[in-house]
C-alpha cells in the first residue's frame, strides 16, 4: 500500500497552485498530491502538468497527479472523485485541503500523525477547538461559521467543534465505509455530512488545533447558497438518520508497516 495522499480541488487557482504543490511535496513527511481541477479556464491544470515532470520523471514514482473534470461540478463531488481514486490506488490515509493557503501545509504532518500514530480514524484541522483561530476573515463570516458549528452540534448531537472544517485526514477504512452512502451535498453541508457519517458509524474522530488564514490570492468560492445548503441540509440529514442503521464493516488487520522515511523540508 501507498501511505498518504493529499486531495486538492481547484478552480481558477493559477495564482496559488505552484506554491501549494511545491510546499506540500517538500514536507519532512512524504505526501503525494492529487489535484482535481474542474476545467479552470485560467490554466491551472496546464501548470500542474508542467510541474508533473519535476515530480516523477526519470523513472521515479509519480508524486503529483492530476484529475481533470469538465466544468464546475461542485466541491463535494471533486473530493469524492479524489477519494475514490485514492482508494483505488491503495493509499492508507487520504487528506483534503484547500489550494489557497488558508490551510497551512505544515499542519498536514500533524493531521497525518494524529491518525497514523494515535489510533484515530479521522483527524480534523479545527479552527475552534482552542478558541477562535481565524485570521483575515470579516467578523460577520467568523460569527456565521462559529454559530454554524453550534447549530450543527445541537441538531446532530456530534461533539465536533468545527463541523464545517475542510482540512482533514481520513483513514481508508472510513472512506471505504462512508462512500458507500449517497453523499448528497456539495458545500459546507458536504463537510458536515462526511463527519456525521463518520461519527454515526462509530469511527474515532479527533480535532487538531490549526490557525485558518483567509486567502490572499484568488477569489473565494463561498456563497450564500452554500451556507443555506448547510442549514437545511443538516435537518434533512438528521431526520434521515432516524430511518437507517449504521453498521461499520469489521476492520481487517493491516500488515505490519514500516514508518515512512522523512526528509527535511526545503
Amino acid at each position: 500500500m501507498k501511505e498518504c495522499l493529499v486531495v486538492i480541488p481547484t478552480y481558477n487557482e493559477i495564482e496559488n497552485i505552484e506554491a501549494i504543490i511545491r510546499k506540500v511535496l517538500s514536507l519532512r513527511t512524504p505526501f503525494d498530491v492529487l489535484i482535481v481541477d474542474d476545467g479552470s479556464p485560467d490554466g491551472t491544470a496546464r501548470r500542474v502538468k508542467e510541474l508533473q515532470q519535476e515530480y516523477g520523471a526519470d523513472g521515479l514514482p509519480w508524486r503529483l497527479h492530476l484529475m481533470e473534470r469538465k466544468g464546475k461540478l461542485g466541491l463535494g463531488t471533486a473530493y469524492i472523485a479524489g477519494f475514490q481514486w485514492a482508494l483505488g490506488e491503495g493509499y492508507r490515509y487520504i487528506c483534503e485541503m484547500d489550494a489557497d493557503f488558508s490551510h497551512n501545509p505544515d499542519d498536514l504532518v500533524r493531521l497525518y500523525e494524529a491518525c497514523a500514530n494515535a489510533d484515530n480514524d479521522v483527524a480534523i484541522g479545527s479552527r475552534y477547538i482552542t478558541g477562535v483561530n481565524v485570521v483575515n476573515w470579516p467578523m460577520g463570516r467568523v460569527l456565521m461559521s462559529y454559530f454554524a458549528g453550534i447549530y450543527v452540534r445541537f441538531i446532530t448531537g456530534m461533539s465536533v467543534m468545527d463541523p464545517t472544517a475542510g482540512f482533514i485526514c481520513y483513514s481508508r477504512d472510513v472512506l471505504k465505509t462512508i462512500l458507500q452512502n449517497n453523499i448528497r451535498f456539495v458545500g459546507y453541508a458536504f463537510q458536515i455530512e462526511m463527519k456525521f457519517l463518520t461519527w454515526k458509524y462509530g469511527y474515532r474522530l479527533t480535532e487538531v488545533p490549526i490557525i485558518f488564514t483567509d486567502r490572499t490570492k484568488g477569489v473565494s468560492k463561498m456563497s450564500t447558497g452554500i451556507f443555506k445548503e448547510a442549514v437545511f441540509g443538516v435537518l434533512q440529514m438528521k431526520i434521515g438518520s432516524f430511518f437507517r442503521q449504521y453498521i461499520p464493516p469489521q476492520k481487517q488487520p493491516e500488515p505490519v508497516r514500516a514508518k515512512p522515511e522523512t526528509s527535511e523540508a526545503v
